[in-house]
C-alpha cells in the first residue's frame, strides 16, 4: 500500500496518467503483434486451401471428362452393335422373303 502511496507523492497525478498511458501503449502494441502473426497465418492457410481446392477441381474435371468419354465409347460401341444387329435382321428378313418366295412360286 505504501508504495503506490510514494509514486503518487513522487511522480503527481501527471506521472501516474503518464505510466497508465504507456502501460496502454505497451498492451496495444503487444496485441497489434499478435493480430498481425494471426493474420499471416491465416492468409497462409487460406493460400493452402485455394491451392488444394484448385487441385481437387482440376481432378474432378479430368474426372468427370474421362467419365464422359468412357460413355461416349460405351455408346459407340452399343450403336455399331445395334447396327450389325439390324444389318443382320435385314439379312434375315431378305431370307425368309426368298424362301417364302420360293415355296410359294413352286407351288403354282
Amino acid at each position: 500500500m505504501t508504495d503506490p502511496i510514494e509514486l503518487y507523492t513522487q511522480l503527481g497525478v501527471t506521472g501516474v496518467v503518464v505510466c497508465l498511458f504507456t502501460f496502454l501503449l505497451k498492451n496495444l502494441v503487444a496485441s497489434q503483434k499478435e493480430q498481425s502473426q494471426d493474420l499471416d497465418e491465416i492468409r497462409q492457410d487460406l493460400s493452402v486451401a485455394r491451392s488444394e481446392i484448385k487441385n481437387t477441381m482440376n481432378i474432378c474435371v479430368k474426372l468427370i471428362d474421362s467419365i464422359n468419354e468412357f460413355k461416349k465409347d460405351v455408346n459407340d460401341k452399343m450403336d455399331r452393335r445395334h447396327e450389325k444387329i439390324l444389318e443382320n435382321l435385314d439379312d434375315l428378313a431378305n431370307s425368309v422373303a426368298y424362301l417364302q418366295g420360293k415355296t410359294n412360286g413352286g407351288s403354282k
